[in-house]
């Protein structure tokens, strides 16, 4: 099915990273030798999107300034390997692609802030993508997803296989086996104790939804940590649609943890020809 609408809420506080991200959204935090939301966004335009839109806040312009062309960096002056990057660089986002920056005026959860796309989004099946959770993959996730979506009164989560003892950390689905690599979700619990956790299977994330979760966005009140939680909106919709949870082929990196972060910077460095080598020697000194 062609879906050409994918959401970046980009306008969380990045609390974990502070001071750091104090004056620079966590989505713009280096991966190598780009910021984590270029990683998504390459992902999307790679699957098809055509129309992406931002969920970000007041002061991270930072993001919407990295995809807009920059007169300021001039190739006149440049040396020929600065002037491929920059010609690369301006690729980012090709002329067929439309960007839209929708402002989240308080911080009040991921549900909140998928909510404010409603109008951009409009009466279609859309796609969500959390830019902290970088995968490394042959296939982008988002394509591996399409693959497999044929009705738009359905809907798709994204799932891994965790450790129990960090269900606490996820949200975990309770499900049935389907056919065509799919898992027919039957619940969905937001962060359960290990021991209430109904499978090993946690919501990672990217998402494509029925237009229908808007509704119930809607409907829900504050939930966990005084925020709209995405979540409780989902368990609205198992009731009225059929979810069905993806397990994706590639490697995750939780980039919205210091330890994830670092794990990625260090995974990308030693598959970079740049810097492997290097990179290789110092680390088996270090040790």
């Amino acid at each position: 099915m062609n879906i050409k609408k994918v959401v970046f809420p980009v306008a969380g506080l990045g609390s974990r990273f502070l001071p750091a991200t104090k004056a620079i959204p966590k989505e713009m935090l280096p991966i190598n030798d780009k910021p984590l939301i270029q990683y998504a966004v390459e992902e999307a335009i790679n699957a098809g999107f055509t129309e992406l839109i931002f969920i970000t806040g007041a002061t991270k312009r930072a993001i919407t300034e990295h995809f807009n062309f920059n007169p300021d960096l001039s190739i006149s002056n440049l040396t020929k390997d600065k002037k491929n990057y920059l010609s690369e660089m301006h690729k980012i986002i090709p002329d067929h692609i439309s960007c839209k920056y929708i402002i989240q005026d308080e911080p009040l959860g991921l549900g909140h802030a998928i909510l404010q796309a409603k109008e951009a989004v409009g009466k279609e099946p859309f796609a969500v993508v959390l830019a902290d959770d970088l995968i490394d993959s042959k296939q982008g996730v988002l394509q591996q997803m399409l693959d497999h979506y044929e009705d738009e009164n359905s809907s798709i989560v994204s799932v891994q296989k965790i450790k129990k003892s960090e269900s606490v950390h996820y949200g975990i689905i309770e499900f049935k086996k389907d056919t065509n690599e799919l898992i027919k979700t039957t619940n969905i619990i937001e962060k359960p104790l290990p021991e209430n956790a109904p499978s090993s299977f946690g919501v990672v994330g990217r998402y494509i939804f029925c237009n229908k979760i808007f509704s119930y966005l809607e409907k829900i009140s504050v939930g966990v940590g005084n925020e709209i939680q995405l979540t409780d909106a989902i368990k609205l919709l198992l009731k009225t649609n059929t979810i069905y949870s993806y397990e994706f082929t590639g490697t995750r990196y939780d980039c919205g943890s210091k330890l994830g972060f670092i794990k990625a910077n260090i995974s990308f460095a030693l598959k970079d020809d740049k810097t492997k080598n290097e990179l290789r020697e110092f680390i088996k000194n270090l040790i």
